[in-house]
């Protein structure tokens, strides 16, 4: 048998390729940022070609940090940024507009004409959106001159980024359920295309790729990974909560990235939030029931970080931040609600934009870096409230994973505002340790979910140390910051 496992993240700002050995220990790591590209205020692209090129570059890149060829890895896998959305020409394989990413709120007229916002809730577990593909593909098909009658005619295909790679590497169009779930187009109970979904959004049946479960051969790759199963495709947030290995009901975790996301598995049985939350299929193994998960999903943590960094110019380095807001000792009063792309969960609320609430004269630099880690703790709070009250079960303890949680003063944050401990473990890459899992499952490599388990071991944790006193007045101050971002977009504003 090959000795090892790659796995494909296609993220949000960048695409990695991790190697992993039996163990779930890694190996090798390449990543490769590549361009946002902002056309008009809330809009969001990204360049589908250039994806590609720099995922065959990562892949080139771990294999030769490892010294490693082809004929070592026994599969591979793939994990996504959810949602975002690309329509490309059958025969050419040449995109027909760039991806429509997931923070994109150009849909935003479209989705209020579709209705209430539950309208489809009960068939695919989300609520109406500008987050969700659906709209993202209608749109496209609503503006590319010609698109409409040539995805009737079956002459263009949608997809995913997981459907483009997968595309790209074996010729085949297919995507996974949990990725499909994210569209408004699949049903939950039967984990195809809904008639009814298809048609009230607008979207041509014969573009759309056949829906898989997440760990299985979708078929043999070409090119740099010549003759390797392609044998798993999870969301990036599904993939995260298999490699953290939250395989029975109850047990969750929450990936700090690009966004945040908080996941728990809740059995063989779609639960339909009451309190704001996603209602998702967090993963299907081969031909065993999918396992469904109640989701928050917050849009802006870790992009407010590079947000500092780019367009403020007050940091050089992600990292750098922690440093910048530990020279001061509390927000000074400041909090930041960052609604760029409206509020996701537990809100919804597409016509709120982002503000810095509390500023005095008194404030510096420090005390917005610390304003800035903190809106992902509070953030968090608010889905965990929400989750709460949705499972009827109070969270106990929480699992992180994601490039954020290298920030032990936002970690610590997050324990004091949640009033729970926080756990990381030792791999905290487990969006793509989910991927790699899945596509091991696949082909034999790990035998079952069980030895799995065995591989996950804690790294680090928090503890909570705030008063509740201090903690209810800070949540408190948020959420008068959150209530003063709403209907910020009036109906006659152009940037939607």
């Amino acid at each position: 048998m090959s000795t090892y496992i790659a796995a494909i993240d296609q993220g949000t700002t960048s695409s990695r390729c991790i190697v992993f050995d039996h163990g779930g220990a890694i190996v090798s790591v390449a990543q490769k940022e590549h361009r946002q590209i902002f056309p008009k205020p809330g809009w969001v692209e990204h360049d589908a070609e250039e994806i590609w090129a720099n995922v065959l570059d990562v892949v080139h890149g771990a294999l030769q940090k490892a010294s490693l060829t082809v004929h070592d890895l026994a599969a591979v896998g793939i994990t996504n940024q959810r949602e975002t959305t690309l329509v490309w020409d059958k025969a050419t394989g040449k995109p027909v507009h760039n991806a429509i990413v997931w923070q994109d709120t150009r849909t935003d007229q479209l989705v209020k004409e579709l209705g209430d916002q539950n309208r489809f809730r009960d068939k695919c577990g989300l609520p109406l959106a500008t987050y969700f593909s659906g709209p993202k593909v209608r749109w496209l098909l609503d503006h590319v001159d010609g698109l409409r009658a040539r995805a009737e005619a079956g002459e263009v295909l949608f997809g995913t980024m997981d459907t483009w790679l997968i595309w790209k590497l074996t010729g085949r169009h297919v995507t996974d359920v949990t990725n499909a779930s994210r569209t408004m187009l699949m049903n939950l109970a039967t984990l195809d295309w809904d008639d009814e979904l298809v048609d009230a959004i607008g979207v041509p049946k014969a573009m759309l790729p056949e829906i898989r479960s997440s760990a299985e051969v979708y078929g043999t790759a070409t090119g740099t990974l010549e003759g390797v199963p392609v044998a798993s495709a999870l969301g990036d947030q599904q993939a995260a909560l298999f490699g953290q290995t939250c395989y029975s009901p109850g047990e969750g975790k929450c990936t700090y990235g690009t966004g945040s996301f908080l996941l728990v598995n809740t059995g063989d049985k779609p639960v339909v939030s009451e309190n704001g939350l996603l209602t998702t299929v967090g993963y299907k193994i081969g031909d065993q029931p999918a396992a469904y998960a109640l989701e928050g999903a917050i849009a802006v943590t870790g992009a407010l970080v590079q947000w500092f960094r780019d367009k403020m110019g007050l940091i050089s380095s992600a990292p750098e931040i922690e440093t910048l807001a530990r020279s001061v000792r509390d927000n000074g009063g400041a909090y930041f609600v960052p609604a760029f792309s409206g509020l996701f969960a537990p809100h919804w609320r597409s016509d709120a934009r982002g503000i810095i609430a509390g500023l005095t004269g008194y404030i510096d630099k420090g005390h917005i870096a610390r304003a800035v880690l903190e809106a992902t703790a509070w953030q968090t709070r608010e889905v965990v409230d929400a989750m709460n009250a949705d499972s009827g079960v109070e969270l106990v303890a929480l699992k992180v994973d994601g490039g954020m949680t290298a920030n032990n003063l936002l970690m610590g944050f997050l324990s004091d505002v949640l009033d729970v401990p926080v756990v990381r473990p030792i791999v905290a890459e487990t969006t793509c340790l989910g991927a790699a899992y899945a596509a091991g499952l696949a082909v034999g490599y790990w035998s079952d979910t069980e030895s799995l388990r065995e591989n996950w071991h804690k790294a680090a944790e928090w503890l909570p140390t705030m008063d509740a006193k201090t903690r209810d007045k800070g949540y408190r101050k948020w959420k008068k910051a959150v209530e003063r971002t709403v209907g910020w977009i009036d109906e006659d504003d152009n940037d939607e």
